[in-house]
């Protein structure tokens, strides 16, 4: 399937904009530009206190793989960083070539997964330049975003919801031939039309934390947050956060952002969210929010700013907030949780949970619909990017750090084949009907 030819030529042809039939009479690059980690460097943060992702993420030529019947080939423009790229350079909580041994086994279409390298990144768009003999809906030239759920379609759990089935994995983080890299490859299921007003990088960084956000708000396998909810937000202006923030709002939803800085405060309520929360206000001591009283200290700031304790927890921090968040949430009311960036095991008082009827609700991705559905409203104008930094590719580590390090707020981008920011923009007039102000809020608190 990979034919001679440099790269330079495909995606200068897609940066000038050429038509899917001339994009076809180019040959596709035999080989093309990445970021990746190699097997033979796992292990090489051992006994390191500073897990340094600049030392495990390199970025160099890989080889272009033959496609399958059901997949794409798409030259990205532009891509983002998401925690599980830091998890990945890290090779935590497992090296990640775990997983594509694993996708290695499933067969030829798994095997060419399992290489000793993995190209990473599970968020971008760009243009669709081959497609599989079976896919049917998607054309060469076609403008695209990505999303990162891989879904076995002869999995019957699929048909319930894509996330319920066994085989799904998280594409660039369980699967190779991720979107930190000129060219990426994708299951058709997991394209989506491009919000036209959006530049490349912009587009590049909303999917995988916005749908994310979707699901456990607002979809039906989430805490199905209704009018007048009042959601808490922890992280408010964090890659999550920060869509979860717009989508409570839009919505019909009274948000109450939780951050740490009045700088991000200020963020925050510019996107209409009235009350906020500086964590570092709240008293706790050295102990912070693993303070005994920590929960009862953050419902009386709740109650004074909203008026009510919260229906909804959204909370993704883990460890360190997980116990205050079982003790703010009301009577009846929803924990609904995606992950433990401070730490996997939690505590918290349990008769605060069963002696109110309280719920916490696993929620992991989001399903094909969910994905489509979050990109709608971005199309739409109603939920906005939360893009603040982008770097080049070749500066992928330095991305992922300031990931790793949460030097940073809202979302990271990288301009993988575009030239430079600011491209891919194809309806200017819808763009200036919503304004640069809401485009680019994150990009301008810095």
């Amino acid at each position: 399937m990979a034919q001679n030819g440099s790269s330079h030529d495909l995606l200068d042809a897609v940066r000038s904009g050429a038509s899917g039939p001339e994009l076809r009479e180019i040959d596709l690059p035999t080989r093309f530009r990445a970021a990746f980690t190699r097997k033979d460097e796992v292990g090489i943060f051992e006994g390191r206190t500073d897990k340094d992702v600049r030392r495990s993420l390199h970025v160099g030529e890989v080889e272009m793989p033959e496609l399958a019947p059901d997949e794409c080939v798409v030259a990205v423009m532009a891509a983002a960083i998401n925690f599980n790229t830091v998890w990945s350079a890290i090779f935590e909580p497992v090296p990640t070539f775990a997983f594509l041994e694993r996708f290695g086994r499933q067969g030829w279409h798994g095997a060419r997964h399992d290489l000793p390298y993995h190209v990473l990144g599970s968020d971008g768009a760009g243009v669709v330049v081959r497609t599989g003999s079976g896919v049917k809906s998607w054309n060469v030239g076609d403008k695209v975003v990505l999303s990162p759920s891989y879904v076995d379609e002869e999995d019957h759990g699929s048909y319930d919801d894509g996330m319920m089935s066994e085989s799904q994995l998280a594409w660039g983080f369980e699967t190779n031939f991720g979107s930190l890299g000129e060219f990426c490859i994708v299951k058709a299921n997991q394209l989506i039309h491009k919000p036209a007003h959006l530049t490349w990088e912009e587009a590049g960084s909303t999917t995988l934390c916005a749908a994310t956000a979707y699901r456990m708000l607002v979809g039906t396998h989430g805490a199905r947050m209704k009018q007048g909810d009042v959601v808490l937000v922890w992280g408010a202006t964090g890659g999550l956060g920060s869509f979860a923030t717009q989508l409570v709002k839009n919505g019909g939803g009274i948000p109450v952002g939780v951050v740490s800085s009045d700088e991000k405060a200020e963020i925050v309520r510019a996107q209409g969210c009235e009350h906020v929360i500086n964590r570092n206000d709240l008293d706790l001591g050295e102990q912070g929010l693993r303070h005994p009283k920590a929960g009862r200290i953050l419902g009386e700031a709740i109650r004074r700013l909203a008026g009510e304790d919260p229906g909804i927890v959204f909370e993704y921090l883990g460890r360190e907030t997980f116990g205050a968040s079982v003790y703010v949430a009301r009577r009846g009311g929803k924990i609904v949780t995606c992950g433990s960036s401070t730490g996997y095991r939690h505590e918290y008082d349990n008769r605060f949970l069963w002696m109110r009827l309280k719920s916490i609700i696993g929620s992991h991705g989001f399903n094909y619909h969910e994905a489509v559905e979050t990109n709608r409203l971005i199309g739409l104008g109603m939920i906005h990017p939360t893009l603040s930094t982008v770097f080049p590719l070749d500066e992928a580590g330095e991305a992922t750090r300031a990931v790793q390090t949460n030097q940073h707020v809202g979302k990271v981008a990288v301009l993988c084949g575009a030239a430079s920011e600011g491209q891919g923009v194809d309806d200017p007039a819808l763009r200036e009907r919503i304004g640069e102000t809401k485009l680019t809020l994150y990009r301008r608190s810095l």
